[in-house]
């Protein structure tokens, strides 16, 4: 894929419409826009708003965030592991893919961080079950094991409370042998 030097916001926008190969009409559509507007944001005519960058966004299945950062609305995050600049740095990948790889990136950053503060969590309670995160990865499974087990246990209980009064009142009304 070739390499483009992005200077705008509209270069950018029509750089990832192109690779997408959508039509400047489909992106309106999508986006909710009309086309003569996405025309003059993508000549630099027009500034769009957060609002209609995110519609774009989403319209070309890229994150909103690199509109934002590409528009000036967002600074580009300084903390980076080095992973985002050599991405960015690529001159093999597209712009879409680099922003594809970014958030697929991120996503595993933000997963890893919400597992280790849910670890945290765990190694901090004193005593009792560790509490559970609804959303968090795992939990689904861990809440679905809680649960079945705390009914195998009372079922058990029940039965044994069964087998118990059985017992009990066979002793206290022996059968009737002689029936006669």
């Amino acid at each position: 894929m070739r390499n483009v030097n992005v200077n705008s916001i509209g270069d950018y926008i029509r750089e990832q419409r192109e690779q997408a190969k959508i039509s400047m009409r489909q992106l309106a559509q999508t986006a909710g826009v009309s086309n003569p507007y996405l025309s003059q944001i993508e000549r630099g005519l027009r500034k769009p708003s957060a609002d209609i960058l995110q519609q774009l966004a989403k319209g070309l299945r890229i994150s909103a965030e690199a509109l934002y950062v590409q528009a000036g609305i967002l600074e580009d995050r300084g903390t980076d592991s080095g992973v985002r600049t050599a991405l960015l740095a690529d001159t093999q990948l597209s712009e879409r893919q680099k922003q594809v790889l970014i958030e697929i990136y991120e996503s595993f950053r933000r997963e890893n961080a919400t597992r280790a503060e849910s670890e945290e969590d765990a190694e901090d309670a004193e005593s009792g079950p560790a509490e559970l995160t609804a959303g968090a990865p795992g939990a689904e499974g861990d809440i679905m094991e809680a649960v079945l087990a705390a009914e195998a246990e009372l079922a058990g209980e029940a039965e044994a409370e069964g087998e118990a009064k059985d017992s009990q009142s066979a002793t206290q009304n022996p059968p009737n042998s002689a029936s006669d």
